[in-house]
């Protein structure tokens, strides 16, 4: 078992390339390698998104690969703790909880946006034909988040609404945990939440013109009622024990994606951002004091 919360496996291990040369030393060791992602889309998303990126790192890697899709994201941060996934896709939050777990990761490359930026922001949805121009109006209605280690989708929301002055749980009818970003917009769009917590890059990009282009929404039927400060982007981290030759061959093979397959990039990214680059474990120092912060908040209801 992976861990305790179930994994899903995303795609059959894809069979690797020929080995290079410089692989031989350590491929014995590493037959396999899983590469997991938290889930910001829907399962099913997720595997188109990324089945092919494995497909490419197995061939990059000379080794086997396999995606793994998680129920949550802590599945992420305790499979990587176990030391049973090998590279993983993060959101701040997650892979910050990671390294305050105790979890033998670095964080080698970084998003970025066609801007040049390496940030994003957490926004407030409401649908656009509701009365409701500030959260402070929805006292009594229902709040949709995303998940407990969600950076966007939850705690970045938490403590904008502390400065606000407003206790979730005392201030909304309830407080409905979605899952994915996907899925918070849908809880909105249904009427099951009356706000909903999720990541907007710019006017270029958000998970809302995803669902749009998905046909899944209509971007237009939703407005921003809150936006917050810029949020350090994502980050992919491999474990830190790997051998230095094996990490060297997925760091290039992902800050080089853009040149080696310009078409998977486009793919994967949808054409909204630019190559990746590299960073390091400090750029989500912030994160971790975020995270802290959401913490005290949550011994202080309990």
């Amino acid at each position: 078992m992976l861990s305790r919360r179930t994994l899903l496996g995303a795609s059959a291990a894809l069979a690797a390339a020929p080995v290079p040369l410089h692989a031989q030393a350590w491929r014995s060791a590493y037959p396999e390698l899983v590469f997991a992602v938290i889930p910001s889309e829907n399962s099913q998303g997720v595997v188109n998104r990324w089945t092919p990126f494995a497909e490419y790192l197995a061939r990059a890697s000379g080794t086997r690969v396999t995606l793994r899709v998680a129920n949550d994201y802590a599945a992420v941060v305790e499979g990587q703790r176990a030391g049973n996934i090998h590279v993983a896709q993060y959101g701040p939050s997650a892979f910050a909880r990671a390294l305050m777990t105790g979890a033998p990761v670095e964080a080698f490359a970084i998003e970025v946006n066609l801007d040049g930026s390496k940030g994003y922001h957490s926004v407030f949805y409401v649908r656009k034909d509701s009365p409701f121009q500030a959260i402070q109006d929805l006292r009594g209605k229902n709040l949709g988040l995303v998940d407990p280690n969600s950076t966007s989708g939850n705690n970045v929301p938490r403590h904008a609404m502390h400065r606000m002055g407003i206790n979730p749980e005392q201030f909304f009818a309830r407080v409905i945990y979605t899952g994915s970003h996907e899925n918070a917009v849908i809880a909105l769009h249904q009427g099951t939440v009356d706000v909903a917590a999720n990541w907007w890059n710019d006017e270029s990009e958000s998970n809302l013109l995803r669902m749009d282009r998905k046909g899944m929404v209509k971007a237009g039927d939703f407005r921003i009622i809150f936006k917050s400060e810029q949020i350090v982007n994502s980050p992919m981290a491999y474990l830190a024990g790997l051998p230095a030759e094996l990490k060297a061959a997925i760091r290039m093979a992902v800050l080089e994606l853009p040149q080696r397959d310009p078409a998977l990039f486009e793919r994967l990214t949808d054409g909204k951002a630019r190559p990746w680059e590299a960073t390091d474990n400090a750029a989500y120092q912030p994160i971790i004091e975020l995270n802290r912060f959401v913490d005290g908040l949550r011994r202080q209801r309990s």
